[in-house]
């Protein structure tokens, strides 16, 4: 195991860069959307590449967007985000940046039919880096109205697009049994996990707070673990309302496609299944899907198509955490594309 010391300067060599430019300062103080996690650890990996696009698949409200082209002049941005109030506010916020950055309605799972319609604005230096920011934002939970969380009473909605697909509601008012059990299960809502279920779709709520009132009935004071007990019970609704899972397996595959040779791509995930997801998925594509025994080598003949840049994810530090609570559940793996 590694000591303390050594973790620490491993730290200090992975994120440290110059003093931010004025005007990212001056974004960064104007930012009301969201605030971007391990955003200096990012700055710092894609500073091996400074040329070419870097596609943000997650834009959100362009924090992590807006220190990447301000650390780099001749780099540009493709931004992909399905939800209307972030496309919104990163163009507010990277508006400054001119024709360095284009916007596109998307999801991370249509990245390649991205890139490949954008073939003007990515020129023939093609897609450099692509950075995954996974999860919910801060302003979707804090947006009341999206219904997100359980902090205030709002209609169960929970879709990235407002203007696509089922809400959280309407998936309550179907929902089988068995299979929102194995929802719950899946997302980490173990022991209650069949009484929250059958307690759900006994009310089948409608909003925010009958979802709350309905799981805590389900689960007794007693048994109660740290944080709030509908937590996993939302965030599962909130994976398959927008399909989480698929979408995630499908964008990575889908970064690894466009990425040029020698492309860089940093993924941050906040819970425990999506890591898994994209530990996986870098591992089957670091040793390019071989399974030989390892003590025999590799005789089948695969190829590998990254390389991991880290053997493991980088968490943030104590100080991000005090300033930002949000990026204590946060992992960032990184890998580079092989060169032909």
């Amino acid at each position: 195991m590694r000591s303390l010391a050594i973790a620490e300067r491993e730290r200090a060599l992975f994120s440290a860069r110059p003093p931010r430019p004025a005007i990212e300062r001056l974004q960064m103080a104007q930012d009301t959307y969201h605030q971007p996690v391990l955003e200096r650890e990012i700055v710092e990996f894609f500073s091996r590449t400074s040329a070419g696009v870097i596609v943000d698949a997650t834009l959100g409200g362009g924090g992590h967007a807006a220190a990447l082209l301000a650390a780099a002049p001749e780099r540009r941005l493709l931004g992909i985000d399905r939800d209307p109030e972030a496309r919104a506010a990163a163009a507010t916020r990277l508006a400054p940046f001119g024709e360095r950055v284009r916007i596109v309605t998307a999801t991370f799972a249509t990245m390649a039919e991205v890139v490949a319609d954008q073939s003007d604005f990515l020129g023939d230096e093609g897609v450099s880096g692509v950075l995954m920011d996974l999860g919910v934002s801060s302003h979707q939970l804090d947006e009341s109205r999206r219904g997100f969380s359980f902090r205030a009473d709002a209609p169960l909605d929970m879709r990235m697009d407002p203007t696509q697909g089922i809400t959280a509601a309407q998936y309550l008012q179907t929902a089988d049994l068995h299979d929102f059990v194995r929802l719950l299960r899946a997302n980490g809502e173990d022991r209650f996990a069949g009484a929250i279920a059958r307690s759900v779709l006994e009310r089948r709520p409608t909003t925010t707070a009958e979802l709350t009132e309905a799981v805590e009935r389900a689960v007794p004071m007693a048994a109660r673990r740290r944080g709030h007990v509908a937590t996993r019970v939302f965030q599962a609704l909130r994976i398959v309302v927008n399909d989480e899972v698929d979408e995630l397996d499908a964008g990575l595959a889908a970064a690894l496609d466009v990425l040029a040779p020698g492309g860089l791509l940093a993924v941050i995930s906040y819970h425990s299944g999506e890591d898994r997801a994209v530990k996986a998925a870098l591992h089957e594509a670091a040793t390019g899907g071989c399974h030989c025994p390892y003590e025999l080598g590799c005789v089948c003949g695969a190829v590998a198509r990254v390389t991991l840049t880290r053997a493991s994810a980088l968490l943030a530090s104590p100080e991000e955490i005090d300033v930002n609570p949000r990026a204590r559940s946060a992992r960032l793996r990184t890998a580079q594309k092989v060169g032909p």
